[in-house]
């Protein structure tokens, strides 16, 4: 299961939680939602400053629906997700953002 993996490779980031919504699966490292899994896609908590590495690695927006669009989580690139290291650094910014922090 996808969901598995991706708590998996966030292994050292921390006692990550999941809860089932938006058709997928919440996670949170204590009480900071900073993710989203959806269809097998992982999408991270980004911020002003975040949100211009997702754009450029080509990434979207997560869409649960035709109709609604989460411009504040954006779908990790599949090079991160799978390279542990990398995909807890980018997890961390999508910490700080969820408490409101500056990532730079």
């Amino acid at each position: 299961m996808y969901l598995d993996y991706v708590l998996e490779q966030l292994g050292e980031l921390g006692p990550v939680t999941s809860r089932a919504m938006f058709g997928g699966h919440g996670l949170y490292l204590g009480d900071q939602f900073f993710a989203i899994v959806h269809r097998d896609r992982l999408y991270f908590k980004t911020d002003e400053e975040s949100q211009g590495d997702y754009e450029t690695r080509g990434s979207e927006p997560f869409r649960p629906s035709a109709r609604q669009t989460l411009r504040t989580y954006w779908e990790v690139p599949a090079d991160v997700v799978e390279n542990p290291e990398a995909a807890v650094d980018w997890a961390r910014d999508a910490v700080a953002c969820a408490a409101g922090k500056a990532t730079r």
